[in-house]
């Protein structure tokens, strides 16, 4: 991905150097063991982020977080940010109607964990959009994670799980979320589950739509980079992290959508480029995703 020496954001907030309070005791395996569900199984952060918010930080030393610093991982997330943020908000001005106009959200990087608008987060869960406060959440050790983990190394690999967060935040713009939101509060399981899996399976598509622009916009790719992006979708479906972490799958539990549906429709929106055709996610029946 060609991305050294280009455009960066001052979009992001940089709390590496900010001392954060540690959770002791009973608290501490709560953590993990919340962020274990989140990596292995796909899970929704908020309710999960909400768990350690709720649990409180127990009597504990304060820890220092690695220093902030304008190091290579800054950069290359400040110009993938910046991507994002020229190319959604020339779309949604130029294609939703009324003339909407776009906020960016804030991006977070962080160490360890760090308070969001929805809970303490830690930096297991892996990157994340917060709806409550309208962040971004990344930890560039993930990135690391991607490479060692999950098989799915590249920079474009990594812009596409960034593209992939920023596109829940246009999500919560264009008020795609809410229908999800009132199906959460309904406390049916399985329907919550499929809300999810529509609303991440959509967001693989806007990330995708992302990429269409960003490429006609900044030529921005090189040979091998749409493979990378295919490949880190195929790693994180909920099929293939379900078998990683317990060796069998559980359909019934998958809230991000199946290594192939997440390739699929990344590829939808990088084929069409076509920010309204992100609807069609809640019009085709479940079993036809």
């Amino acid at each position: 991905m060609r991305w050294k020496g280009r455009e960066r954001s001052d979009n992001v907030e940089d709390r590496r150097g900010m001392p954060v309070a540690r959770v002791v005791g009973g608290g501490s395996l709560l953590v993990i063991i919340i962020s274990i569900i989140a990596v292995m199984l796909g899970a929704d952060p908020r309710p999960l982020i909400d768990a350690v918010g709720q649990a409180g930080p127990q009597q504990g030393q304060v820890g220092q977080q690695a220093p902030g610093q304008d190091d290579e991982a800054r950069e290359f997330i400040e110009v993938v940010l910046k991507d994002n943020e020229n190319v959604w908000s020339k779309l949604i001005r130029e294609e939703v109607k009324g003339g909407q106009t776009y906020q960016s959200p804030r991006l977070v990087i962080f160490s360890g964990t760090t308070p969001t608008g929805c809970g303490q987060a830690n930096a297991a869960m892996g990157p994340f959009y917060c709806p409550a406060d309208q962040r971004v959440y990344i930890d560039p050790a993930f990135f690391e994670e991607m490479k060692s983990r999950h098989n799915a190394p590249g920079d474009f690999a990594q812009a596409y799980v960034i593209a992939h967060e920023v596109a829940h935040h246009v999500q919560n713009s264009l008020g795609l979320m809410q229908p999800v939101d009132r199906v959460r509060r309904s406390g049916d399981k399985q329907a919550i589950n499929r809300a999810s899996v529509r609303l991440e399976l959509q967001a693989d598509y806007l990330a995708g739509v992302w990429a269409h622009h960003a490429q006609k916009n900044y030529d921005i790719l090189e040979e091998g980079d749409i493979a990378e992006a295919m490949n880190a979708a195929n790693q994180i479906g909920d099929d293939t992290l379900q078998k990683m972490a317990q060796g069998f799958v559980i359909p019934e539990r998958f809230t991000h959508g199946t290594s192939a549906q997440r390739v699929h429709w990344f590829k939808e929106g990088l084929r069409s480029g076509n920010l309204n055709g992100c609807e069609q996610l809640f019009e085709i029946p479940y079993d036809q995703l």
